[in-house]
């Protein structure tokens, strides 16, 4: 598909209404199919500034070429559906890339990449009552905790709050927890270990009042023999997340690896996927998305 941005623009400008009506028609479908197992294409990384990939700075920043990404993404056999912010989700509604997918709205973007304030991630993406009122079908939050940040605490009193929120509507909630700290450059650094996964694990499937509508979203541990282990920290659902990877195919081929064995395990159920298979090292997103959806 090549996106006419033009026209975006122009639906944008004289219907805004268009969005509302896109989402109102848009045919859905259950978070799951029959085979239990989920492919998610996740995009909400450039709300948070978030735009590089491997050695490219500034590879997500040009819309129109995201767009065209997603739109093959989302065409492939097996991909259930994507993750992303409103800005997003609205153009993917407006180009009819979303019928009988699965959406997920981005809930807390404000950690910018970089930012002091990093791990003060305030909700400032998709509320629950939008993704209600748009017929959405999940939410997806991040929830970094540093032992040594008091902004921690106010991201973890609000992520609470959030999956109370989502449950009481029925809702899902993808909920991706990282122990993290800063390094001696003051960048933020997400903890691989084994024991940091787990811990993360624990905290975030205790938050709220009922975790019936609660999943996990889990990066593969450093050493992926151990994800036996840390998984073993909760019975809640759980998918895998595709972290940041390097810009070659042998880092793309190891990625894969790490996936498949995980994918093994009782309480992973499927992947959540974004810029390795959007931005490939060999720039082919159709193969690196039909080998992400041939390991489930």
């Amino acid at each position: 598909m090549t996106v006419d941005v033009s026209e975006l623009v122009r639906l944008r400008s004289h219907r805004p209404e268009a969005i509302a009506e896109a989402a109102a028609r848009r045919s859905r479908r259950p978070l799951l199919n029959d085979d239990g197992r989920l492919m998610i294409v996740a995009a909400d990384h450039p709300a948070r500034g978030a735009l590089g990939v491997g050695g490219r700075s500034m590879a997500m920043a040009n819309r129109a070429e995201l767009l065209e990404r997603l739109c093959l993404a989302l065409s492939r056999p097996g991909v259930d559906g994507v993750l992303a912010t409103a800005d997003i989700l609205d153009d993917l509604l407006l180009l009819g890339a979303l019928d009988g997918k699965v959406v997920l709205g981005s809930m807390n973007r404000g950690g910018l990449q970089g930012a002091s304030f990093e791990l003060d991630d305030r909700f400032t993406g998709h509320r629950p009552e939008d993704i209600e009122r748009l017929g959405f079908d999940a939410g997806k939050l991040l929830l970094r905790i540093d032992y040594d940040d008091p902004g921690s605490l106010t991201t973890l009193e609000s992520t609470a709050r959030a999956v109370d929120a989502m449950a009481a509507r029925r809702l899902p909630v993808f909920v991706e927890p990282f122990i993290s700290r800063r390094d001696e450059t003051g960048r933020l650094r997400n903890d691989l270990s084994a024991e940091a996964v787990t811990k993360s694990i624990a905290i975030a499937s205790g938050l709220g009042g009922s975790s019936a509508y609660t999943w996990l979203k889990v990066p593969v541990t450093e050493n992926p023999d151990d994800m036996a282990e840390v998984m073993a920290a909760s019975t809640l659902p759980a998918v895998l997340l595709g972290g940041e990877v390097g810009g070659s195919a042998e880092e793309q081929d190891g990625a894969y690896e790490k996936w498949r064995g995980a994918l093994q395990l009782p309480t992973v159920r499927g992947l959540v996927v974004g810029r390795s298979l959007l931005y490939p090292a060999d720039g082919d997103v159709a193969a690196a998305v039909d080998t992400a959806v041939g390991l489930l």
